[in-house]
């Protein structure tokens, strides 16, 4: 990228896929790889952490009643319930990073991102898994789910699929590099427009 010292407000590019798809992982290398001109929104959840997901970091965790506040007083860029928790991207943190010459990369759901469409001019990138089979190896693999949160999220996914047709463009990860590699050249490519018209 590098063009950044000419850009006075950054893109928002939106990442949506099925879980365990790699969409998470994909937006680490982009932000890797560019730390001074890719930042990651990070969004609210009500939801716990899992893991080692550390608060601030990979979510800013809420409770449900801190969660609805926001809601009220339309904070939020979007927000959805999916699988009896709520996830959220607060405007301002969007905006602040953006008008500091920034793309900010939002890792959300297809509900949320179709919500953003609406409202910005945002890019929407949707990643997409070989198979449905795959995407249960990779869902098991993981150890995360139990099997009745795996069958929820795989039929889930087949409902986000259907989705992928409204996003600008469809990557497909059977190969985690040749997916980077086709995003980085995805967001270069839209970054070059924006110059043009600045």
């Amino acid at each position: 990228m590098g063009l950044n010292g000419k850009i006075d407000k950054g893109l928002v590019i939106v990442v949506s896929a099925p879980a365990g798809t790699g969409k998470t992982t994909l937006a680490e290398m982009l932000t890797k790889k560019y730390p001074s001109d890719i930042v990651r929104s990070i969004s609210c959840t009500t939801r716990s952490p899992r893991g080692d997901e550390v608060d601030g970091k990979d979510y800013i965790y809420l409770s449900k009643e801190d969660f609805l506040k926001k809601v009220d007083s339309e904070e939020f860029l979007e927000n959805a319930k999916v699988f009896d928790n709520y996830y959220g991207t607060l405007k301002k943190s969007v905006q602040d990073l953006q008008l500091q010459g920034k793309h900010v990369i939002l890792v959300i759901d297809t509900q949320g991102a179709m919500k953003i469409k609406e409202k910005t001019s945002a890019v929407l990138v949707f990643i997409k898994p070989p198979s449905i089979e795959a995407l249960k190896e990779r869902l098991d693999k993981r150890h995360t789910d139990t099997e009745e949160n795996i069958s929820l999220r795989l039929s889930w996914a087949k409902e986000e699929m259907k989705k992928g047709e409204h996003y600008d463009v469809t990557i497909v990860n059977d190969d985690l590099q040749k997916a980077f590699d086709e995003l980085e050249c995805f967001i270069k490519k839209k970054e070059s427009e924006l110059c043009s018209y600045t």
